[in-house]
């Protein structure tokens, strides 16, 4: 099991907003002063923004947890389509289940609800989240519920947090009323190579790593903060599927290739939007690597995924035409086609009764291994149905893994060949601990000798 594997209490790099993985990097710390202060001084309307990813819902989160014993909080996060929507939301949160009528009758009963809450001393803040989705005629009113005020205090705070569509909509000027109100803009900036390898280093601590030697190599965490852009979902994203691969690998340490593999697996290129447009001239050096900041990004450009695609292809297809016993290799096109391959070198006739045709095969075989380099040296998966199939069974034996399997399979375990393994094989939960007598599928891939 990964927890077990690298000494955890609990999976570091989850997607739940759990406050208490919050790294308080410098535009964090600023941006939850920012709301608090926006808040407590009841200036009104507060924003926050930020790019997808940034870990916004986690820092409200936050907010209002520090502010639980003296206000009542309301997160809208729900689909609100219309000004009747948001109200009734408001309303149901506040407790109001049967809030029925007409717009006008359900802003008179909220007004109600709002003037009793004031009367217990608490505070009501108003969190809409995805605010950025909301139709203007909905802004609009928003910006009504400010309205909602004694002579001496405002009966609501609200918290307009969405990605930076939130202020562009916010800049137009049929919302100008709107941004008038708005007393703090808070924003999230993507963490730096230092601050995201900090953020990983507190989030394992979280989890209960508490031992001195590092999870992740100084070039695995490099790579980590160039190729996530300082975006903590990437962080998080890449770090856990490192770690998978670690477990599978028996591996304590991730290092920089792990890293590599990972990105190729999560075609993280594609995946991920820059923050800001590079210097087409502008270079990245990691490991002594040279990459264009821009070329990753352009549909044309080749990547390792797209070879390591074709490579997998080829595997596949000779699978598919070359069939074999575990040990010996059977059928005549088979010898055929490989006799074939070597210049200048003999088919061997297989035409012989059933005694012979271990012998000559075998014989076959050897005389192909001395001219084919050792990559080429293969055999593929037993068909027990008479047919091409694309895998086999293997019974496991007392203390075998998954891991032992392949290499027994295979001659060597590389780290695609173990990730397919675990795919097709999804009733197994944890790749070190298998039972005995349960039977494995194996891909038909070529034996490395």
């Amino acid at each position: 099991m990964i927890l077990r594997h690298f000494n955890l209490r609990e999976q570091p790099f989850g997607v739940t907003p759990d406050p208490r993985y919050l790294y308080a990097s410098s535009t964090h710390r600023e941006a939850l002063a920012s709301l608090l202060y926006g808040v407590e001084s009841g200036l009104g309307f507060v924003t926050l923004t930020a790019n997808p990813g940034m870990g916004k819902t986690t820092l409200l989160f936050e907010a209002l947890r520090r502010m639980k014993e003296t206000a009542r909080t309301v997160f809208l996060f729900q689909t609100i389509d219309t000004p009747f929507d948001l109200v009734r939301a408001l309303l149901i949160d506040l407790g109001i289940k049967e809030a029925r009528g007409t717009l006008v009758e359900m802003q008179t009963l909220l007004n109600e609800v709002l003037v009793e809450q004031a009367a217990t001393g608490q505070r009501l803040i108003v969190v809409i989240d995805e605010a950025q989705n909301l139709d203007e005629s909905v802004l609009e009113a928003v910006r009504m519920l400010s309205n909602f005020e004694t002579a001496r205090q405002k009966l609501m705070q609200i918290i307009l947090s969405g990605q930076l569509q939130l202020a562009e909509k916010l800049a137009q000027p049929q919302l100008l009323q709107l941004r008038q109100r708005i007393s703090i803009f808070a924003h999230l900036e993507p963490l730096s190579a230092a601050e995201t390898a900090a953020y990983i280093q507190h989030r394992l601590r979280v989890a209960g790593r508490d031992s001195s030697e590092s999870v992740f190599s100084s070039q695995a965490l490099t790579l980590i903060a160039r190729e996530s852009q300082g975006i903590p979902r990437n962080i998080n994203n890449i770090c856990f599927n490192a770690l998978t691969l670690g477990c599978a690998l028996q591996r304590k340490t991730i290092d920089a290739e792990m890293i590599r593999d990972v990105l190729v697996d999560l075609n993280f290129h594609s995946m991920s939007v820059p923050v800001s447009a590079p210097n087409d001239q502008s270079r990245e050096t990691v490991d002594g690597e040279h990459l264009m900041a821009t070329n990753r990004s352009r549909p044309w450009k080749i990547r390792a995924g797209t070879i390591l695609v074709a490579v997998c292809a080829v595997v596949a297809l000779f699978a598919w035409l070359i069939q074999k016993d575990y040990h010996v290799l059977f059928a005549d096109s088979t010898v055929a086609a490989n006799s074939a391959a070597v210049p200048n070198k003999p088919s061997v006739n297989t035409s012989v009764d059933h005694t012979g045709v271990a012998r000559e095969s075998a014989a076959a075989s050897s005389s192909l291994a001395a001219q084919v380099s050792p990559e080429a040296q293969v055999k593929p998966p037993v068909d027990p149905q008479g047919s091409n199939a694309t895998m086999r069974l293997v019974p496991v034996r007392d203390g075998q893994s998954l891991y032992s399997i392949c290499v027994e399979s295979f001659g060597a375990c590389r780290p695609e060949v173990l990730r397919e393994i675990i795919k097709i094989n999804p009733s197994i939960t944890d790749p070190n601990h298998i039972v005995s007598g349960q039977k494995v599928a194996i891909p038909a891939l070529f034996r490395i000798r």
